[in-house]
């Protein structure tokens, strides 16, 4: 068995020696410009074109990551037919839900305004908020989304979801299609955004869907930073309409020293970190699905190249 990999970061060698122990039969190659030597199985992150283009002979191509927008748009140079294979959770879905919901409880908190009543020397209270009044909506309801209700509904939070099909979770309010979004909007005082990149989604925290939230609402941002128009939540922040945002991911990355996010007190800022791909989860996942793959078994996470995950 002939697999080649290549991510555009991270510490190659390691990842090579997972995969040989993993599957010690295999092959395992770093994939380098010009190499169009026979392949089973790709296992990548944000490959160049020129590596899967003509790759009809490959089984299946895994994503090193949940997020499947980088290697989608390489749109013709996918070969057709070849399945693309995203990650379940490999223990992203945990680090997400701890992340967003450190958030919604520093928000529900005052915790940001305590900080910045101790910077200025002040000693004084602020009226606690009611749970039952601080309902958290969540944008996205795959795996990594249900686990962070689960968590914020164990937290005793209110929790509603909105995405492209219904989904039925206990506890969970379920909103779904264009027409179900208004009413989630108006009910959600913590966004926590965790949908797919597609273009139906790129520019969806806009204004337009940001000034529908109540008035001094929270966004909560994990999913990509093409998600956000940049500017619509500057302004809606200075406008007194959101109360403030925590965002791990941004369109330009690093975000530039000079961005206008950096001198936004309201806004919190993480180097997309809220959920990293944990190395020997990955390679557990991904050589049990080509163990599946070489017996003629179903495996989980097919992406949908239409949909866009």
């Amino acid at each position: 068995m002939q697999i080649i990999y290549y991510a555009d970061s991270g510490p190659v060698e390691q990842w090579l020696a997972e995969l040989h122990t993993a599957l010690p039969l295999a092959d395992v190659r770093v994939w380098h410009e010009g190499d169009t030597a026979p392949a089973d199985y790709a296992v990548v992150w944000k490959p160049p074109a020129a590596m899967l283009q003509h790759r009809a002979d490959l089984k299946a191509i895994f994503n090193l990551g949940a997020g499947v927008d980088a290697i989608l748009q390489l749109g013709d140079a996918l070969p057709a037919g070849v399945p693309v294979v995203r990650l379940d959770d490999a223990g992203m879905a945990v680090q997400m839900a701890d992340y967003v919901s450190h958030a919604v409880l520093r928000y529900f908190r005052r915790f940001d305004e305590f900080d910045a009543q101790a910077r200025d020397h002040q000693w004084r209270f602020l009226k606690p908020r009611r749970k039952e009044d601080f309902s958290v909506g969540i944008l996205g309801m795959g795996v990594l989304g249900a686990r962070i209700a689960e968590v914020l509904l164990s937290l005793g939070f209110p929790v509603r979801s909105w995405s492209r099909s219904r989904k039925e979770i206990a506890g969970v309010q379920s909103h779904a299609g264009a027409d179900e979004l208004d009413d989630f909007l108006a009910q959600s005082q913590v966004l926590v955004c965790v949908l797919p990149l597609t273009p139906q989604t790129t520019g969806i925290l806009d204004r337009n869907t940001l000034a529908r939230l109540p008035k001094g609402a929270y966004l909560i941002n994990v999913a990509r930073g093409a998600h956000l128009v940049e500017q619509d939540l500057l302004d809606l922040l200075d406008e007194g309409h959101l109360g403030g945002a925590t965002l791990d991911v941004f369109r330009e990355e690093p975000l530039p020293s000079d961005h206008a996010f950096w001198n936004q007190p309201r806004i919190t800022i993480t180097p997309h970190i809220s959920a990293l791909t944990l190395r020997g989860d990955s390679v557990r996942q991904i050589a049990a699905k080509i163990k599946q793959m070489e017996r003629g078994q179903p495996v989980a996470g097919l992406v949908d190249r239409t949909k866009g995950y």
